[in-house]
């Protein structure tokens, strides 16, 4: 990686790096915390538990690398060097619902308009069907056993949706999937 990267003026410890999560979680509620792969595999995994929001996975840090295994203008070294499936995986059995959903973005939902949903709750109406649903799509194209394994666990999750309408048409968007049709979000 590169000199800053691989030799920080100020080293932050895995235990002070916890704790800087857990306040920026309990401090800043609504806003997004992403774990990049320069942590550990173990590490990532505990941080997921104190407030990260997203993680990448299966990264590359140097332009061109996904085509080319040279790795020696890399932005900054990789220590999870588990594949996009190994982390869905992981974050699945731990008992969350990985989601790819960007209906957000894609609908207008941000800024003030995002933040009028978030601080009443009312934004759970949109990000829990929508990380169903966008991780059902990605189990059934890229994953199908583990879509078999965890298959009680989304359903338990489809269940815990606490508006009756909103959960009927999350299982009809999810059998929508089934059936072959793609991109189903609220």
């Amino acid at each position: 990686g590169s000199e800053i990267a691989s030799h920080p003026p100020s080293k932050v410890s895995d235990n002070e790096f916890k704790k800087i999560i857990a306040v920026l979680r309990l401090s800043v509620p609504y806003t997004g915390i992403i774990l990049s792969t320069r942590e550990h595999a173990e590490l990532r995994k505990e941080l997921c538990h104190l407030g990260v929001s997203q993680v990448s996975a299966g990264s590359r840090t140097m332009p061109g690398s996904y085509s080319s295994k040279d790795k020696s203008n890399a932005q900054f070294t990789v220590s999870d060097n588990r594949s996009l499936s190994e982390v869905v995986s992981d974050l699945a059995t731990s008992g969350f619902i990985p989601s790819f959903c960007t209906s957000c973005y894609r609908t207008g939902r941000t800024g003030e308009d995002f933040m009028d949903l978030a601080k009443p709750g009312d934004i759970k109406n949109y990000c829990q069907p929508n990380a169903i649903l966008t991780f059902e799509e990605y189990l059934l194209d890229y994953n199908p056993e583990l879509a078999q394994r965890i298959k009680p666990h989304i359903l338990s999750e489809v269940s815990r949706i606490p508006d009756h309408k909103i959960r009927e048409a999350t299982l009809g968007k999810m059998e929508s999937l089934v059936q072959g049709k793609r991109d189903q979000f609220f």
